[in-house]
């Protein structure tokens, strides 16, 4: 339990299982409608499930039980930061936070990356898609908007301290703006 909440609430709804759910593949036109491919594909499609995990006491923690859930459920996952202490105690913490849990993890750019369900990566360079991104940023990934596209899921984990608040609300409203629909989820106590 973290703040008093169950570990079932950490991640509201399930990880979607392979190949369920409407992809943008799906809203791709048919031969002879009119349309081109651009045109069929909304910016921010509706494809991409974006959770914003507010009000969280120990985000780290929170990440790990939210990798041990991804992975648990057969997801693989990519945990972005551009601040490299804030992965670097992520990294610690995975291997730590449980006795009865491994999470292999390693950096995304490391040799045994394609054999290892969970990567870390201060770049959205990576050219390799996984399942589910896991955001520990204070702004706006770079380029999201094509960015998020390449996932499933996209999970922002929000502490309760006023000023992430404030910088996650900034974040939530972009993506809100560029065609997405984010969604809000409290986990701590108010």
């Amino acid at each position: 339990m973290i703040g008093g909440a169950q570990e079932s609430t950490l991640t509201p709804s399930p990880l979607p299982q392979a190949g369920e759910g409407r992809t943008a593949r799906d809203a791709l036109p048919q031969a002879g409608d009119g349309k081109t491919t651009q045109d069929a594909l909304p910016q921010g499609s509706s494809r991409v499930a974006i959770d914003f995990h507010f009000n969280v006491d120990h985000p780290v923690i929170h990440a790990c039980r939210v990798v041990r859930k991804a992975v648990g459920n057969g997801r693989t996952v990519l945990v972005f930061s551009r601040d490299a202490q804030r992965l670097a105690r992520l990294d610690s913490a995975l291997w730590t936070f449980s006795a009865l849990d491994f999470l292999p993890h390693v950096y995304a750019d490391s040799e045994l990356a394609d054999r290892t369900p969970v990567w870390l990566s201060m770049t959205p360079a990576c050219d390799r898609a996984r399942d589910v991104l896991l955001l520990l940023e204070d702004e706006a990934a770079p380029d999201f908007e094509h960015w998020f596209e390449r996932f499933e899921r996209v999970i922002e984990i929000v502490s309760n301290e006023a000023e992430d608040r404030a910088r996650a609300r900034v974040r939530f409203k972009a993506y809100r703006e560029r065609g997405f629909a984010p969604r809000s989820h409290e986990i701590g106590s108010p």
